[in-house]
């Protein structure tokens, strides 16, 4: 066994911050001089620094200085075979797929194109401080097979899946139900819950589904009632538009999944833009999860996501927050939360009443508001909740395994230090408010250069040079 101590400022979170309006500070955790002790890649002991040291004398500490320690992002919706393609310019949603997409993720037939991509991927998540995803591959096996290899030497914990489409994609990337879930059978076998794998049933969008290969997932999920759901919902208009015209017989977007049983704990469906008041209340009723992707849907011109519906105490969804690159154009989740600010901003304005007075709705308005408690919630325990995976990670309880990321909060623009000089006279925080201001200056003036380093299962992977 090895045991070791890391020593810094942390923070981190016990509860979800929309459960405490006027009071978020109740959902956090702070200690400006803390120990976290980790044996075997698992937190033993956690708390601050005199308190833990004395109960384990001896241990090894590694220091951790002028940095703030959060636990290790989770991006709940990425795209592992469009790496490449991210910043593709000038189309919506389904014309981005035919000209830019699905050409791209033909190569990941290859296997040496696959390992080189994945390398790339997990490369890019580590350096922005991404330790847990749940990823889409492709319509190929292999890219699957690549990643959890990659993800496995590294220790990641990854939730993935092969991507099941037949329809409205060209001749030679679609594939057949029957092959589908062959192939999905034989994954499942291989890699679920080995190691820190977990498979997702995934088909693409339904918009790309049969009826038949929705049953072959519906199938899967029957008999691997463990596995994850991973799909897209509600993105964008044409799109679903599409889904209506390719299943007739459903009322709405959700309405498809039901239909095959898919949508309950472990089902997570990107974007949601447009889910209606009802396809809300259906999904929180069935514990269901939907992933807040706001870089794509601006990049793409997909729309606002309402995210102070999703948070509607009485009907509230399960959520974690994603990049979906590459229609989203960046790896980073602080860059997530940058957009997703401005999107909440922006529902903000037209509930307030001041641009229409009927749709008036001060406190649905308020939920938009993305404070630095409810955005690092949203990307570490949060997203560990909205994935049904919060009982390994999230946050720093004994127990849980040790993920985490070092941020230097005067990384990012030259002016960023002179701006956190103004919180903390150019020390570190000393409270918990503090602590939030300078991480809501990370979010809005930061970027990746003010992820120093990432640790998973207590060792170090990355580190800025």
């Amino acid at each position: 066994m090895t045991t070791v101590g890391i020593r810094g400022t942390f923070f981190d979170f016990v509860d979800d911050p929309w459960k405490h309006i006027g009071n978020e500070q109740a959902a956090a955790r702070f200690h400006q001089d803390g120990l976290m002790v980790v044996t075997d890649g698992v937190i033993e002991a956690f708390g601050p620094y005199e308190k833990i040291a004395a109960a384990h004398p001896g241990v090894a500490i590694t220091e951790i200085k002028d940095r703030i320690i959060v636990p290790g992002f989770i991006d709940g919706h990425i795209h592992l075979p469009q790496t490449r393609v991210l910043g593709a310019y000038g189309e919506q949603l389904l014309p981005w797929l035919q000209k830019w997409v699905y050409p791209e993720e033909l190569k990941y037939r290859d296997r040496n194109y696959a390992r080189e991509g994945v390398k790339r991927f997990l490369d890019a998540l580590l350096a922005s401080g991404t330790t847990t995803c749940q990823a889409f591959t492709s319509s190929s096996p292999v890219s699957t097979e690549e990643l959890f290899e990659e993800a496995a030497r590294r220790n990641m914990r990854v939730i993935a899946g092969l991507t099941g489409i037949d329809r409205n994609a060209p001749a030679d990337f679609i594939d057949t139900p029957e092959n589908f879930y062959r192939d999905s059978k034989r994954l499942i076998a291989e890699y679920h819950n080995k190691g820190r794998n977990l498979y997702a049933i995934t088909p693409r969008f339904a918009f790309g589904a049969s009826p038949e290969l929705l049953k072959a997932c519906q199938r899967l999920k029957h008999e691997h009632p463990d596995c994850w759901v991973n799909t897209h919902i509600s993105e964008n208009p044409a799109e679903c538009s599409g889904v209506l015209v390719e299943h007739p017989d459903c009322q709405d977007y959700l309405g498809v999944y039901e239909k095959f049983d898919l949508v309950g704990p472990k089902f997570s469906g990107g974007h949601g833009v447009y889910l209606s008041n009802n396809e809300f209340r259906r999904m929180s009723k069935k514990g269901a999860a939907v992933v807040f992707c706001p870089c794509s849907n601006l990049f793409l011109g997909s729309g606002l996501f309402r995210l102070g519906r999703a948070t509607d105490p009485e009907h509230r969804v399960k959520m974690s927050f994603g990049t979906d690159v590459g229609g989203g154009n960046r790896f980073s989740m602080i860059a997530v939360l940058d957009d997703a600010y401005k999107v909440g901003m922006c529902n903000n304005t037209l509930l307030d009443g001041s641009i229409d007075p009927t749709r008036k709705d001060l406190a649905e308005a308020e939920r938009n508001k993305l404070s630095p408690y409810r955005g690092f919630w949203s990307i570490t325990l949060g997203g560990a909740e909205g994935l049904y995976i919060d009982d390994k990670l999230g946050n720093f309880e004994p127990g849980k395994e040790a993920d985490f990321v070092a941020l230097d909060p005067n990384g990012g623009q030259i002016a960023q230090a002179w701006h956190q000089s103004l919180i903390a006279d150019g020390a570190g925080p000393r409270t918990m408010d503090e602590a939030a201001s300078m991480l809501f200056a990370v979010m809005m003036v930061g970027d990746d250069r003010c992820v120093d380093e990432t640790w998973v299962m207590g060792k170090r992977l990355y580190k800025k040079s």
